[in-house]
């Protein structure tokens, strides 16, 4: 159907937009019950639904509060659960969860793509798998939960999401350097050395890069983050996991 307009000159709300999500699974798999549900809604709105719909805020400045409160759960958890890591350790470990790579994993397991508000066209894109907007959303949830709940909340929602991630990443940090040992297992299977492939978006003040692995011509791994060295982790570790299985034993 054909969106209309007013004899005021307005314009009519887009009715074709997809219908909002039902929250109820999500907000069970949160385990906390939003004194202000319009938080939560905010928290899934990205700025592509909004510029359709008109007249919503995005989930931008949640996500921005979000970012620096997980920051803090997860260097304040490192800090108290590792107590036998070095400084440079325990900067590796922040830095095993808190990507964007990691944060989508997590997003995902708690079903937060399939409750994205997104517009017809990122979401036709694939939107919902998207790894910046999955670790975007999942923040601007934490950031959420936050403002409505206070710090209490978010530090026991983080930790449970993040704290067997951590405990399992504090393990094997001596793996963490995914560039090295992605660098050591290309020159064993093949002689050459891996080629990442970078690219950004969004303005210099609040860029997002990504890198794309290459192999011997074929793309083996692809991540994002806000810096070029995150990006490029991110896509090495998956280069890696996807390189080792076929070359164990």
């Amino acid at each position: 159907m054909r969106s209309t307009t007013s004899t005021t000159g307005s314009r009519a709300p887009d009715i074709s937009v997809r219908p909002e999500p039902d929250l109820t699974e999500l907000r069970r798999q949160l385990g906390y019950e939003f004194r202000d549900p319009a938080l939560l809604r905010r928290a899934l709105a990205h700025r592509s639904w909004c510029a359709e719909v008109g007249g919503e805020a995005s989930n931008e400045r949640l996500e921005f509060l979000g970012d620096a409160v997980l920051g803090w759960v997860v260097a304040d958890l490192a800090y108290r659960e590792h107590g036998d890591l070095t400084e440079g350790k325990l900067t590796d470990l922040r830095k095993s969860v808190v990507n964007a790579s990691a944060l989508a994993d997590v997003a995902q397991e708690i079903g937060l793509g399939t409750c994205v508000l997104l517009g017809k066209g990122e979401d036709a894109a694939g939107g919902r798998t998207k790894p910046s907007i999955l670790s975007d959303a999942l923040e601007a949830v934490l950031g959420a939960v936050y403002i409505d709940g206070g710090p209490e909340p978010a530090f026991e929602l983080i930790a449970r999401l993040l704290s067997p991630r951590m405990t399992h990443a504090a393990q094997r940090l001596d793996r963490l350097d995914y560039k090295t040992v992605l660098q050591e297992l290309t020159a064993r299977l093949h002689d050459t050395a891996p080629v990442y492939v970078l690219s950004d978006t969004g303005p210099d003040h609040d860029k997002r890069f990504s890198a794309t692995v290459i192999v011997q011509g074929v793309s083996v791994g692809h991540g994002e983050g806000r810096s070029k060295k995150t990006a490029e982790q991110a896509a090495a570790e998956q280069a890696w996991l996807t390189l080792s299985e076929p070359a164990v034993g």
